[in-house]
């Protein structure tokens, strides 16, 4: 088995996973993944029905887009995914979602603020929100959507807070695998949907403070962390 069947394989198994997951409906959303040593990106193909998808109708594509190898076309997101691929060097997979919570937030164009410990365990701080783009960027839409995010991220490690919500539009989630950066589309979807209801019961409601949002994030991803069962926490 090649390498890149392999990749296809499991970027076609985290897609599945995703729309079982109940973060995709219909044929919204998207996971890719990349060989950076082949510099191939595999990628849902465009507007696939889910339960229809084989691991040969993953699509690939070169870095510039072009595409490398199959019959379908790929996702229409697929220039968003390469800018975010360019730009956060350590990332492996890349997952996009109209999940509902977050999706909301993204619509209200509020950022998502660390309430609790949960968000905490996977996000160390708020979930960033993008700008909304300028008309004269819709033209290169997806491109410049992957660009406002990394406009989002100044300042911030993407491996620290491997989310961000596109204002208008809805989350994009990364890691390094696709298992990883689909679990962080899970996380984010339960982390917007406490912080939702969070504020409907207390609409003041404190961001929690940095000392135990520290403590959460490093007993995880520190380099002492003791959470789970070391390589396999």
């Amino acid at each position: 088995m090649s390498d890149l069947y392999s990749l296809k394989k499991a970027v076609y198994e985290a897609n599945v996973r995703l729309f079982e997951s109940g973060l995709a409906v219909l044929t919204w959303g998207n996971v890719s993944a990349i060989d950076r040593e082949k510099g191939l990106v595999v990628i849902k193909p465009s507007g696939v029905d889910y339960a229809e998808l084989k691991p040969d109708d993953m699509a690939v594509v070169y870095l510039d887009g072009t595409v490398a190898e199959g019959s379908l076309r790929p996702s229409s997101d697929t220039p968003t995914h390469l800018e975010l691929y360019a730009a956060f060097k350590d990332i492996g997979a890349v997952v996009h979602t109209h999940s509902s919570f977050a999706t909301a937030f993204a619509q209200a164009k509020r950022p998502i603020i660390p309430f609790g410990t949960t968000h905490a365990d996977c996000f160390y701080g708020e979930v960033p929100l993008t700008r909304e783009l300028r008309a004269e960027e819709l033209a290169e839409y997806e491109k410049n959507t992957g660009k406002a995010i990394i406009e989002a991220f100044s300042g911030i490690d993407p491996s620290s807070i491997p989310a961000v919500l596109v204002a208008s539009h809805g989350p994009f989630a990364w890691g390094k695998s696709p298992v990883n950066a689909v679990d962080n589309a899970i996380t984010l979807e339960e982390v917007a949907k406490m912080a939702y209801r969070t504020l409907t019961l207390a609409p003041d409601a404190a961001r929690l403070g940095q000392h135990i949002l520290d403590k959460h994030y490093f007993r995880k991803h520190g380099a002492n962390a003791y959470y789970g069962q070391g390589e396999h926490k």
